[in-house]
């Protein structure tokens, strides 16, 4: 590739414009592992933070769209915004909030931190993975990578083992959660991870 034509030069600058994103995105995204300690300790009030949380920025989210920008909030959605959102109500925050929440309400401590570290490591390394390294395209994904879906079950792997000591059902939830990542489910796999790994764990093993 000519990266001295200004057209590769367009290319890489926006390949670059959207890893900055990507990382930008993620990093919230991780942030999320350490909600199951907080969890441990102040159940309750970090539960009704969360809630609040994601009414605050439906709110922002809504007004936002109509204009009006909230300090901070808006700006924030706005860098971390990916193409698709553009112009639209950005739901990946809302998902997030709502996976985390239902898993911790439904299921055990040890359940449930498994499958909100799954969600911070697993889904959020999938996707840096994919932007970074992803060559092998998987078929009828919509763009999901080789790459990416290994670094989710290798995460995921890694992040039950060290809740359970049990290598058989840290590859089954791995396994679970590679095959929820994998397909196209925009950002309602923010949902189906923690909620599905959190059943698994809680009650096939």
């Amino acid at each position: 590739m000519n990266l001295r034509c200004p057209y590769y030069g367009i290319l890489w600058r926006r390949y670059v414009n959207s890893v900055y994103k990507e990382l930008f995105r993620k990093s919230i995204h991780l942030c999320t592992a350490f909600i199951p300690l907080l969890l441990k300790h102040f159940y309750w009030p970090v539960e009704i933070l969360l809630i609040l949380a994601v009414l605050g920025f439906t709110l922002s989210e809504v007004l936002r769209l109509k204009g009006i920008n909230v300090p901070l909030v808006s700006d924030i959605t706005s860098i971390a915004a990916r193409k698709r959102d553009e112009g639209k109500f950005v739901l990946g925050p809302v998902t997030l909030v709502i996976g985390i929440v239902t898993a911790s309400l439904l299921f055990n401590e040890s359940c449930y931190t498994i499958g909100i570290l799954s969600l911070a490591f697993g889904d959020g390394l999938a996707s840096l993975s994919g932007k970074l390294f992803g060559r092998v395209h998987i078929p009828f994904t919509e763009g999901k990578t080789a790459a990416g879906s290994l670094s989710c079950f290798f995460a995921i792997f890694c992040c039950s083992y060290l809740i359970s000591k049990n290598v058989f059902e840290s590859l089954v939830l791995a396994a679970v959660g590679m095959i929820i990542e994998v397909f196209p489910l925009k950002d309602f796999d923010n949902i189906l991870i923690p909620v599905l790994i959190s059943f698994a764990a809680q009650n096939f093993f």
